[in-house]
């Protein structure tokens, strides 16, 4: 591989930084992905001693109907799950579950996060799973068939090329950058005030934070929805929205000493109507809104659009040998590491070929703001690519944050 280490100027003294909220359709989007592609890799590593070839990077949520007032809110029609992807349905001639994994997993995690609706009637299926090929498979007879023609029903382990030859799938990037500004900090830590920290039954879980700094002056927009069923009256919701406010607040004032702060919460409601934030279930995916896999928060939990960052949509990707899944995670670990190490900031991009060995990306960028080593910084980076086969156990185990 070919480590590039640059010197950069600090990032200019402005941040615009996003994050969308656990019960957001995007982030349950991009969280049913990653719990799909666990519960079938976990499966197939447990019965056949592999995880066997598939993407739920494309699923998709599209929103049902609900009805809602002052004390009670209920589902009119369901939420329709786009399982959009492919997988291996067979091993060696072995029929794999796959519907009853997907349904059966669906219908835990989005009943967890969602624990106003009934995950039997108020969830809808549109099927649309493929186990065609990449391109590549030549068809015309040869006295050497392609790795390909097998690989979506695999006849045994063999036909599983990755575990001799562990290569990219695919030519992209991952980017990471570390440490985290304090306006990032408070951003990430805004639901754990809210939803950890206080009793607020009240509060959905699809809350948006937008955060805009300007030298020393943050604005900061929040939308902040309520669950009907606990909310009486609309002196109840602006109360509620009075609470928040008081919390968000003392958190900023915490985590942005000497910042000076403006604070705006749910702009679009009308209380004269009224139009408000209230819903049945927490999030907007109940009312015709829509979430897609990579449409979300990046890796570290956040949208920073003024830091590096990649499209690839790393929830649902093959945990083993994706590019785009794995040196996001690996691009992370780099920067946290050289960050930890040289007490500056760093950026990191690692890109990969397709086809080229996984642990020796085609070129990596590092780019440092303060003093460092760069024997050291690049002896670092080969080191962490040499072990990157271990983020796919961390991944499966759960440890690794993906959105």
């Amino acid at each position: 591989m070919r480590v590039n280490i640059v010197e950069a100027e600090p990032a200019a003294d402005f941040e615009v930084i996003e994050r969308k909220g656990v019960g957001h359709p995007d982030s349950l989007s991009d969280g049913l992905a990653e719990a799909l592609s666990a519960a079938y890799s976990n499966y197939t590593l447990e019965n056949f001693g592999a995880v066997l070839h598939h993407n739920f990077d494309k699923v998709g949520l599209l929103g049902g109907r609900s009805e809602v007032n002052f004390g009670r809110g209920r589902m009119t029609s369901p939420i329709r799950v786009l399982i959009n992807g492919r997988t291996s349905n067979s091993f060696g001639g072995t029929e794999i579950p796959v519907e009853d994994i997907i349904v059966r997993t669906t219908r835990e995690f989005l009943g967890a996060r969602l624990p106003k609706i009934d995950p039997e009637q108020d969830l809808t299926f549109l099927w649309n799973l493929s186990s065609g090929s990449s391109p590549g498979q030549v068809d015309a007879s040869s006295d050497k068939e392609s790795y390909r023609r097998h690989w979506f029903a695999p006849r045994d382990l063999s036909d599983l090329r990755e575990l001799d030859h562990l290569a990219c799938n695919d030519t992209s990037i991952g980017c990471a950058y570390a440490p985290l500004s304090p306006l990032e900090n408070f951003v990430l830590e805004v639901e754990t005030e809210l939803h950890q920290r206080h009793d607020l039954p009240w509060l959905g879980t699809d809350i948006k934070v937008l955060a805009v700094r300007g030298g020393r002056t943050v604005d900061i927009t929040m939308c902040l929805p309520q669950i009907a069923d606990e909310v009486p009256d609309l002196a109840a919701y602006t109360a509620n929205i009075a609470t928040a406010r008081e919390l968000i607040t003392r958190l900023a004032e915490k985590l942005l000493p000497g910042h000076e702060i403006s604070l705006f919460t749910n702009t679009r409601d009308n209380l004269d109507i009224p139009e408000l934030y209230l819903t049945a279930t927490g999030s907007s995916i109940e009312s015709g809104d829509e979430g897609l896999v990579g449409r979300g928060n990046r890796t570290n939990g956040l949208i920073a659009t003024a830091r590096p960052y990649t499209m690839e949509g790393a929830c649902g990707k093959n945990p083993v040998y994706h590019t785009g899944k794995i040196y996001t995670v690996a691009a992370q670990r780099i920067a946290d590491d050289l960050a930890a190490a040289f007490g500056t900031a760093f950026r990191v991009w690692v890109v990969g070929q397709a086809g080229r060995e996984l642990s020796n990306p085609w070129q990596v960028m590092v780019a440092h703001e303060g003093p460092v080593d760069t024997a050291l910084v690049e002896a670092a980076v080969k080191t962490s690519m040499a072990g990157v086969h271990s983020i796919t156990d961390a991944i499966l185990a759960g440890s690794v944050q993906l959105y």
